[in-house]
C-alpha cells in the first residue's frame, strides 16, 4: 500500500528570490564601471584583470536571474517535481564563465610580464577599486545569507563568487601598492596571474557542487538530521515506526521517502489518514521539503526503495 503526498513541490510557491539577482546585476554593473575606470587611470593589468572578473559577475548574475525565474515555476505535466534543477545549470554556466575569465586574465598577465609597462595615477585608481570592493563585499554577504536561508545554489554561488572577487580586489590593490613601493613593474602581472589561479579554484568548487546536484545527491547532513527529528517525534507520538529514509535535493527542494510501519489490523482509511498527517507535519515544520510515504503492515518487510 503506497500513499504519495498530494503536496507537490512548488504548489505553495517558492520564495521570490529574483530581487537578489537584480541586486547582483546592479552591483556587477556598478563595480564593472568602477574597476574599468581604475584600470584606465593606472594602466595596471592587475586592475584590468579585476575588471574582467566583473564582466563574469554580470553574466553570472543574468544567468542566475533566468535560473531563479525558471526554478520558481510550479510543477507541470512535463516536470512533475518542479524546475528546481535550473539552479544547478546556472551554477554550471557560471563555472564555465569563471574559467574563461581566468584564461583571459592569465594571457594578459603573461604578455605584461614579458613586456612591463609603467603605472599612472595609482592613488585615484586604487581608491576607485577600493570602493568597488566595498560594494561587492556588501552584496556578496547579502546574497550568501539569502542563498543559505532559502537553499538556493544560484544565489549562494553568486554570493561566493562575489566574495572571491572582493579578495581578488584586495590582492590587486596590494600588488599595485607594491609596484609603487618597490618600483618592480613585474609585481603587477604576477598578482594578475595569482588572481587567475584563484578564480580557477573558485570555478572548480562551483562546478563540483553543480554536478553533485545534477547527480541527485542526498540532502546535506544538517537537513537530514532535521528530517529525522521530525520523523522520530511523529513516530513516537503516533505509536508507529518509520524506516527506509532516503533523500535527494532538487535545488532548494528536498525530496524525502520513508516507510511507515503500522499495526496489521489497521484499515486502509486509517493508514491513509496517518500518511496525510505526516505529510502535513513535514510541510509545516520543514521548509520546501516534500515526503513520499509507503505503508507496510507490522511483521512484513518491504524492500527499501528510493525516490
Amino acid at each position: 500500500m503506497t500513499s504519495r503526498s498530494d503536496s507537490q513541490p512548488g504548489r505553495s510557491g517558492p520564495a521570490d528570490l529574483t530581487r537578489f539577482a537584480w541586486l547582483s546585476i546592479a552591483a556587477a554593473l556598478t563595480t564593472l564601471a568602477l574597476k574599468a575606470t581604475a584600470a584606465w587611470l593606472t594602466g595596471s593589468v592587475g586592475l584590468l584583470s579585476d575588471a574582467a572578473e566583473s564582466v563574469v559577475n554580470l553574466v553570472a548574475a543574468l544567468v542566475a536571474l533566468l535560473a531563479l525565474r525558471i526554478a520558481a515555476r510550479p510543477p507541470d505535466a512535463g516536470h512533475n517535481f518542479g524546475h528546481g534543477k535550473a539552479e544547478y545549470l546556472s551554477a554550471s554556466v557560471e563555472a564555465v564563465m569563471i574559467f574563461v575569465a581566468a584564461v583571459a586574465i592569465m594571457l594578459t598577465a603573461v604578455q605584461r610580464l614579458l613586456q612591463p609597462e609603467p603605472l599612472e595615477n595609482v592613488g585615484p585608481g586604487l581608491l576607485v577599486s577600493a570602493v568597488a570592493g566595498v560594494v561587492n563585499g556588501a552584496v556578496a554577504l547579502t546574497l550568501t545569507r539569502a542563498g543559505r536561508r532559502n537553499r538556493s545554489l544560484a544565489l549562494t554561488a553568486d554570493g561566493k563568487h562575489l566574495m572571491t572577487d572582493v579578495w581578488t580586489s584586495v590582492g590587486v590593490i596590494v600588488g599595485v601598492g607594491l609596484v609603487v613601493l618597490t618600483g618592480n613593474l613585474r609585481v603587477d602581472p604576477v598578482v594578475a596571474l595569482l588572481v587567475g589561479a584563484n578564480i580557477v579554484v573558485s570555478g572548480l568548487g562551483l562546478l563540483k557542487k553543480a554536478i553533485a546536484g545534477l547527480m541527485d545527491k542526498a540532502i546535506p547532513d544538517a537537513a537530514r538530521a532535521d528530517v529525522e527529528r521530525v520523523l522520530d517525534d511523529f513516530a513516537r507520538r503516533r505509536g508507529i515506526s518509520i524506516h527506509a529514509l532516503t533523500t535527494r535535493a532538487m535545488g532548494r527542494i528536498h525530496l524525502v521517502s520513508v516507510h511507515l510501519v503500522v499495526p496489521a489490523e489497521w484499515t486502509v482509511e486509517r493508514s491513509h489518514a496517518l500518511t496525510l498527517d505526516l505529510e502535513s507535519e513535514v510541510g509545516t515544520r520543514l521548509q520546501d521539503t516534500y515526503i513520499q510515504t509507503h505503508v507496510e503492515p507490522s511483521g512484513q518487510h518491504c524492500p527499501e526503495r528510493t525516490l
